[in-house]
């Protein structure tokens, strides 16, 4: 038995010294430096965006010792995650961090969570507590997939990678987006949201112009449509996408490009950055009767 707890032991400190070009501080606020993820060795620098409170003279330190200047390339709020880009990086060292997908993840999974909130890589251990489907954020983004522990999240270690038993990157770890859980945003929500930061700056949502709220549909309507729920308009701002498209107070969604739209969720869910620009069927209820109209989707600034 003692033998096989010192192989275990050795095996979760070979991991997270394998993970030491991968993982970098974070000086992006006044006090209390945070953690980064190497996202590629050319100095892409993931992050979590409650952590960078500055657009401007944010600092990396490198594995190495030394600290380099960044730029933000962009932020999401809604999921919690930053882009960074070194000004430059020493040849050797930083290494781009290996992901696997949390699709093979169990309950009760061993976890290593990683911080480097000052010039040494720091670790807490502990297992995945609960996995879930996919799930909005309170601040509304979009995330593939639920993913609790039960890691202590020490002080700057927010942007910093939770690792598998495998020693490969299963998310990033946020303090920030859910109270009172240890969360991890997974790789593929990630990979998304980094591709569109990248390209836009920014992550592109659409935008209707409207107040709205859930209300339950006549009874032989909910039969027509298969659901009990639609979205009352309340509010419809002059000039928006909504207005332009046809739609007016007292209209009821029930579907938007074919999806049905029962609730807030559903209806943020409809609203993607692919839907920006588009022309997009929107199904309503007025007076009693089914309805279409066609709106151009507008984007959320």
């Amino acid at each position: 038995m003692p033998g096989v707890l010192a192989d275990f032991s050795n095996a979760l400190a070979e991991t997270v010294a394998a993970l030491d070009k991968s993982t970098v501080r974070v000086e992006g606020r006044e006090r209390l430096p945070a953690t980064g993820i190497v996202w590629s060795a050319d100095g892409a620098i993931l992050t979590a965006h409650h952590v960078v409170e500055q657009d401007e003279n944010i600092g990396v330190g490198l594995p190495d010792g030394q600290t380099a200047s960044a730029r933000l390339v962009g932020r999401d709020p809604t999921t919690d995650l930053a882009l960074l880009q070194l000004s430059s990086a020493p040849a050797g060292t930083l290494a781009a961090a290996r992901w696997a997908s949390p699709d093979a993840l169990r309950v009760g999974n061993v976890v290593l969570a990683l911080g480097r909130p000052g010039h040494t890589v720091m670790a807490t251990f502990g297992i995945i507590s609960a996995l879930g489907k996919p799930w909005r954020t309170p601040a509304g983004g979009q995330v593939d997939r639920y993913l609790q522990t039960d890691i202590v999240m020490y002080p700057g270690f927010s942007g910093g990678p939770l690792v598998s038993a495998t020693g490969e990157v299963i998310g990033l770890n946020s303090s920030a987006l859910l109270r009172g859980a240890s969360v991890a945003i997974p790789g593929p929500t990630i990979k998304q949201v980094i591709e569109s930061l990248q390209t836009h700056g920014r992550v592109r949502r659409g935008y209707l112009g409207i107040g709205a709220q859930p209300v339950r549909l006549p009874a032989n309507l909910a039969q027509q449509l298969g659901q009990e729920t639609g979205l009352l308009l309340v509010s419809v701002e002059p000039e928006s996408p909504a207005e332009q498209g046809g739609l007016m107070l007292g209209d009821t969604i029930v579907s938007i490009a074919g999806q049905k739209v029962r609730g807030l969720d559903e209806l943020m869910g409809t609203l993607g950055g692919e839907q920006v620009g588009q022309p997009t069927a929107v199904a309503i209820v007025r007076a009693g009767a089914l309805a279409e109209r066609m709106v151009t989707i507008g984007e959320h600034k």
